[in-house]
């Protein structure tokens, strides 16, 4: 078992078609800044997809699933059951993020890291099973090193199947009871943060379970040495699905494959992933900004500006499913806008 992968650099931005690209928006029949996010939007991904024309017509989607331990403390206003019960019903196609990617044509990929409530073989979803739940962090470890190698693995193995398939966006999603527990710890750890500040409504708890959930947390922490790097803290307090995100994130900069980051969690993976592997932040994009406590805290700890704010907090991938058609907007606002010159319009 090695994780010496994870500190492989990642791909470098394409500096020359950056500039084409900013010079391209530069000519186009608007006052210079007008189209604001949207141009920029469309300069970065010019940079990453080494092209001055750049797209995100092909869109893959994986949404990891996972059961955690800690929900034994009573953080979640769900049962555990209902983490096998989603993976059924996102390969049903009834899931919120199943509606949007079949909207946006995109492909959708479930990974079953670990249930209670374990569904079994399904069709469209991938089994990378590696055990029902993780631990307890309040009682030890959730994952051993060996379980943090496989999650991390399992999400660069459905970015390799991504690139393969000839995607130009890769969008992360989860889905697991008490996830937001062990997000929120992962952002304490990895911050230097109180859990009160963190630790968030989640499923829909009220304001006593928040601040059970917030004790929680606090607890689990105070086991652990503080001086740790964010790979020991995700293998201490994440869950499988966590770690393949971060697993994910790495590898699409790796392999030169932009990422729209989606709600609180998934920012928490891509917090803990760039903590592991600077390189991978430039290859990231925010999809939309949660109404979980936490997220803004995170996002600012990123520099991160999300493209949209519609009080969501769903996760599965949605809001940033959601944020996809700004994106291509974008692409076709800038490749098809007539130039001032091709237009016959006078220039500043």
């Amino acid at each position: 078992m090695s994780l010496d992968w994870l500190s492989v650099p990642c791909q470098s931005v394409d500096t020359k078609s950056e500039q084409l690209a900013r010079e391209h928006q530069a000519q186009l029949t608007k006052p210079p800044g007008s189209l604001g996010t949207l141009e920029t939007l469309a300069i970065r991904l010019a940079g990453l997809q080494h092209t001055v024309r750049p797209a995100v017509q092909q869109v893959w989607i994986s949404v990891f699933a996972g059961d955690h331990g800690v929900a034994a403390e009573g953080v979640s206003a769900f049962p555990q059951v209902v983490t096998g019960e989603m993976v059924r019903n996102f390969a049903n196609g009834g899931a919120a993020i199943s509606v949007l990617a079949r909207s946006l044509g995109a492909m959708l990929e479930v990974v079953n890291l670990g249930t209670v409530n374990d569904p079994g073989e399904l069709p469209h979803v991938r089994r990378a099973f590696i055990a029902p739940q993780t631990q307890n962090f309040c009682e030890r470890p959730a994952m051993t090193m060996a379980q943090l190698d496989m999650a991390l693995r399992a999400g660069a193995e459905s970015v390799a199947a991504a690139r393969d398939a000839g995607a130009q966006l890769f969008i992360g999603g989860e889905m697991g009871i008490a996830n937001t527990t062990s997000a929120a710890a992962l952002a304490c750890a990895l911050l230097g943060e109180l859990p009160m500040r963190l630790a968030g409504a989640g499923t829909g708890l009220d304001a006593a379970g928040i601040d059970h959930k917030a004790a929680v947390i606090a607890r689990g922490l105070a086991r652990y040495a503080a001086d740790a790097d964010a790979l020991t803290w995700l293998g201490r307090v994440g869950g499988f699905e966590i770690a393949a995100l971060a697993g994910a994130y790495i590898a699409s900069a790796q392999r030169g494959l932009p990422v729209l980051v989606d709600g609180f969690i998934t920012t928490v993976a891509a917090l803990a992933a760039t903590r592991i592997n600077p390189g991978c932040r430039a290859w990231m994009f925010f999809g939309h900004r949660s109404r979980e406590r936490g997220h803004g805290q995170t996002l600012a700890a990123l520099n991160a500006d999300p493209l949209i704010d519609l009080g969501l907090r769903l996760g599965e991938a949605s809001g940033a499913a959601t944020a996809v058609p700004l994106m291509r907007l974008a692409c076709e606002l800038h490749s098809r806008m007539a130039t001032f010159a091709q237009a016959g319009v006078s220039g500043a």
